[in-house]
């Protein structure tokens, strides 16, 4: 029965192409099990004290990013390419004189190399994504799309590399016959295609980055943007909902990019208050020795005093209303709103600050403060904002002047307890 082996493996061995001599065989094994120990201890050499050593100085460094690079183990990824290496350089001494041995046992070391400085790239590309994300440069450029899509094309260059190398066949070869499917691969990636045109875009012209507050109703998206990949982008709503919107719809699309606000320092306020036109009045000697004890009107009473003595110096009859000019409390209204504005510590000085009067309508005459705040975080402009016009709302009693607002329920019982 053992002769009966030994003829199957002798055999085996010959197509092989080894010798079926015995004694040669074991000294081809020999040699085997000799370098792969080789290889190992070459492996824990580089791992166990190159690899160490260079990471005891990244973190003895100053600087910050190469630690990046240490937590995502790129040299411990890279060092397994050192018993390959040793294998491959053994491989020619090892299997002389059986080429099947030889081709076959260089094509799997040789595909080996490949994926492991594949896996290293991409370890790296990740590190440099981290590092772009800590220093803020993916606010300004789509590191992520950049990133992802230099791994794709690494992939399909590894792929096309791998198959030739175990068709022992050129890469040309390969992607020659890529041309004929390149209606298939369009079909295939036409999200990820779009996605590569449409992140050229939006970083050429700073259309969108990662921390930008974008509003598209046609998503549903309103909120700050958390991830610009090469497909998709995705936005973290108001309500933590999150919305993936596809990458090329921001070109398509219109949206709504907040980030000017952040960038200028000055969030708009832009609000109007409906007045009782029927409130509206000139003022009398009484309302303007009362209303100059104001600090935001001495100035300007001073001021409109001497100029309207001034104007109706030659009017005859000046005595009249509809003769001379006159101050209205609406008007001195308008002037103390826009002095207690400039002297407000929250609103941007530098900006346009306008108190306005528009058209009048059926709810009033509508007094518009056009004004931004030097805050532009939401909560506190809100806070501005509210402070502002609870201020307006409650100091209309001085100026005699009533905002508008419709009947109420309570106002016709009123009505109807008086007659």
């Amino acid at each position: 029965m053992n002769s009966e082996i030994q003829v199957q493996l002798a055999a085996w061995l010959s197509e092989l192409g080894m010798d079926a001599d015995m004694s040669a065989t074991a000294s081809v094994f020999g040699m085997m099990l000799l370098t792969l120990l080789v290889a190992l201890l070459a492996y824990v050499l580089v791992r166990r004290g190159v690899v160490r050593a260079m990471n005891l100085v990244i973190k003895r460094s100053r600087v910050t990013w190469d630690d990046v690079f240490m937590r995502h183990r790129v040299l411990e990824k890279l060092s397994l390419l050192v018993p390959v290496l040793v294998l491959d350089t053994a491989a020619p001494v090892i299997f002389a004189g059986q080429p099947l041995l030889l081709s076959l046992t260089g094509r799997l070391l040789e595909v080996t190399m490949v994926v492991l400085l594949v896996r290293g790239a991409y370890s790296g590309l990740d590190a440099v994504n981290e590092v772009a994300d800590l220093r803020d440069i993916s606010r300004r450029l789509p590191i992520k799309s950049v990133v992802q899509l230099i791994k794709l094309f690494l992939f399909f260059i590894a792929l096309i590399v791998a198959i030739s190398v175990l068709a022992d066949q050129s890469p040309v070869y390969f992607l020659s016959g890529l041309g004929v499917a390149t209606g298939l691969v369009m079909l295939v990636f036409k999200d990820t295609i779009l996605g590569f045109v449409a992140g050229i875009q939006l970083a050429a012209n700073r259309m969108v980055s990662k921390g930008d507050w974008i509003q598209m109703d046609k998503y549903g998206a309103d909120g700050s943007v958390e991830e610009v990949s090469l497909t998709t982008v995705k936005v973290r709503n108001w309500d933590n909902t999150i919305t993936m919107i596809p990458a090329y719809a921001l070109v398509s699309d219109a949206f709504r990019n907040w980030r000017g606000m952040s960038e200028s320092g000055g969030r708009r306020i832009k609000r109007a208050l409906h007045l009782d036109i029927s409130s509206i009045r000139f003022l009398t000697e009484a309302d303007r020795l009362r209303l100059g004890r104001i600090n935001h009107l001495k100035e300007y009473l001073s001021g409109k005093e001497q100029e309207l003595a001034e104007a109706n110096a030659s009017v005859a009859d000046a005595d009249m209303p509809v003769n001379g000019r006159r101050l209205t409390n609406v008007g001195t209204l308008r002037a103390y709103l826009t002095e207690y504005l400039r002297r407000h510590e929250k609103i941007h000085k530098d900006m346009t600050l306008m108190v306005r009067q528009l058209a009048p309508t059926t709810e009033g005459l509508p007094l518009e403060l056009y004004i931004f705040t030097n805050d532009t975080r939401w909560v506190y402009y809100e806070g501005i904002q509210a402070d502002i016009f609870d201020h307006i709302l409650a100091i209309l009693p001085e100026f005699d002047l009533r905002a508008f607002q419709n009947p109420t329920g309570n106002d016709i019982r009123s009505l109807k307890a008086v007659s």
